[in-house]
């Protein structure tokens, strides 16, 4: 592993965190991070809802099925796409704009030396469904996933999983 991308290799899914809270500073940096991400035509079309109150986190972990660790992570970050806003009014480009952002807040999150997961909704109908109806989306706000965030209660050591045999070069055969 190449140490001046540390960063990346330590990028860890995080599922056990203290009750130590986020600090306001930290998650204006991560959502700053966040919104740094590459966007389609800068189209910016990634909208967040914070999540901090423990009766929200357990009704939004009932949506997600390898999420119910949730309610234990002091701050949730459900990721949203405006369709209306992504380039071409794309759902394509509004999810590649939103993973970006995901990413980004992911990695600042290992910089800041806080521990994250992202929980998968979209494309799952009943997720989307759920977590729409729970927070009364219109319709061209798309729920794409939910970031548990808060201070690891558990060490994972940095890894690679790079995989020669996934790569090609010039040709696919």
């Amino acid at each position: 592993m190449n140490q001046k991308l540390e960063l990346f290799f330590k990028r860890r899914s995080i599922r056990a965190f203290s009750k130590q809270k986020i600090s306001e500073e930290d998650l204006h940096s991560l959502l700053e991070a966040g919104m740094a991400a590459p966007s389609a035509c800068a189209k910016d079309p990634v909208r967040f809802i914070i999540i901090d109150k423990p009766e929200i986190q357990n009704a939004i972990a009932e949506f997600l099925p390898n999420g119910k660790f949730l309610p234990e992570a002091p701050l949730g970050i459900v990721v949203l796409g405006d369709l209306n806003s992504a380039h071409a009014n794309s759902e394509s480009y509004m999810l590649q704009d939103c993973a970006a952002a995901i990413e980004n807040i992911l990695l600042a999150t290992t910089a800041l030396e806080l521990g994250a997961c992202w929980l998968g909704v979209h494309p799952r109908e009943d997720r989307i469904a759920g977590i729409s109806r729970y927070f009364n989306l219109p319709a061209n706000i798309i729920p794409v996933s939910v970031i548990a965030l808060g201070h690891p209660a558990e060490t994972k050591e940095p890894r690679t999983r790079y995989n020669p045999s996934a790569v090609k070069f010039n040709s696919w055969s």
